[in-house]
C-alpha cells in the first residue's frame, strides 16, 4: 500500500492534540472488529465480503439520516457508531487482502481534507464558502485529470443516490462550473413553465410527456430548493412525518376503522388535526 504524506505545510495553524480517550475508544473499537473477523470470532462476521457490507452501510447511512430528521440524539450517537463499525470492518475486510488497511484508508482521507483545504493548510486565500467550494471543485478536477478519470463537470455524483439528492448534486456541480441562473428568479420561472407543461400532458393524457414533464418539474424544484439553501430530502422527510402524524391523529379519533369512514368525516379531523400543530 502506498503510504501518504499527510504531514502539514509550513504556516498553518496549530493543531491541538486528539483527546486521549478518544484514540482509546476507537482503538478498542477496532480490537472489537478485528475479534469478530479472526478465527474463533464470530462465523457470520467472517464470512462478509465488501460485497455484502455494502448495503449494510447504505442502510445504516439511511437509519442515521433518519435519526437526524427526528432530531433523536440518543439516534444518531448509536446510528453514527453503527457507520464507524461498518467502516471499521470493511477496512479490515479490505487488509487481509492486502487492498487497504484503516491506516491507509485514514492516511488516505487525510491526506485528501488537506490537500483540498489550501486556504488552511496553504497560502491560498478563501474567507467565503463559495469560494471554498470552487476552490475544493478546482482541485478535484485537477486530481482527476492527473490520473487520468473523468473529469466531467458532473463526475462524482453516484447514481445510486435517492434522486432528490442525486438533482440537487447535480444542479450545483453545474452551478459550481458556472451553469446557473444568475438569481433565483430563474428557476421559480423555470418551476412555473414546468408546471404548465405538466398540466397540458396531463390534460391531453399522455402518460409518456406527463412522466417525462413531472422529471422536469422536480429536478426544477430542486434548483429552486438549492438556490434558497434548502435540503430538499429533509424537506419532504418534514412534509411524510406531518401527513403521518395527522393521518394517525384522524384514525384514532374516528370512532370506527377508515375503511368505514367518509372522506367528509376525515376530512373534518383532519383540519383539527391541523389546528393541533399550530
Amino acid at each position: 500500500m502506498k503510504k501518504t504524506d499527510t504531514s502539514p505545510s509550513s504556516g498553518n495553524p496549530e493543531e491541538r492534540p486528539v483527546p486521549a480517550e478518544w484514540v482509546a475508544a476507537i482503538e478498542r473499537l477496532m480490537q472489537v472488529v478485528d475479534t469478530l473477523r479472526s478465527p474463533g470470532g464470530c462465523p457470520w462476521d467472517a464470512e462478509q465480503t465488501l460485497e455484502t457490507l455494502a448495503p449494510h452501510l447504505v442502510e445504516e447511512s439511511h437509519e442515521m439520516a433518519d435519526a437526524v430528521a427526528r432530531k433523536d440524539l440518543m439516534g444518531i450517537e448509536e446510528e453514527l457508531g453503527d457507520l464507524l463499525m461498518g467502516i471499521l470492518m470493511m477496512a479490515r475486510v479490505a487488509s487481509e487482502s492486502g487492498d487497504f488497511d484503516p491506516a491507509s484508508l485514514a492516511e488516505a482521507i487525510t491526506a485528501k481534507l488537506i490537500r483540498r483545504h489550501p486556504h488552511v493548510y496553504g497560502q491560498v486565500s478563501a474567507d467565503k464558502s463559495g469560494q471554498v467550494l470552487r476552490n475544493w471543485e478546482a482541485i478535484k478536477k485537477k486530481e482527476k485529470q492527473e490520473a487520468g478519470a473523468d473529469t466531467s463537470a458532473l463526475s462524482g455524483v453516484p447514481r445510486s443516490l435517492p434522486a432528490l439528492l442525486r438533482a440537487w448534486r447535480v444542479g450545483a456541480k453545474a452551478a459550481n462550473a458556472g451553469f446557473d441562473w444568475p438569481d433565483l428568479q430563474g428557476p421559480v420561472e423555470k418551476v412555473e413553465e414546468e408546471w404548465q407543461e405538466f398540466r397540458e400532458a396531463v390534460h391531453a393524457d399522455d402518460l409518456d410527456s406527463a412522466s417525462e414533464e413531472l422529471g422536469d418539474l422536480l429536478f426544477a424544484v430542486v434548483n429552486v430548493a438549492r438556490r434558497m439553501n434548502i435540503e430538499p430530502e429533509l424537506a419532504l422527510r418534514g412534509t411524510i412525518e406531518r401527513f403521518s402524524g395527522r393521518f394517525r391523529w384522524v384514525e384514532s379519533n374516528l370512532g370506527k376503522d377508515v375503511a368505514e369512514a367518509t372522506l367528509e368525516e376525515m376530512d373534518a379531523l383532519w383540519e383539527e388535526a391541523k389546528k393541533r400543530e399550530s
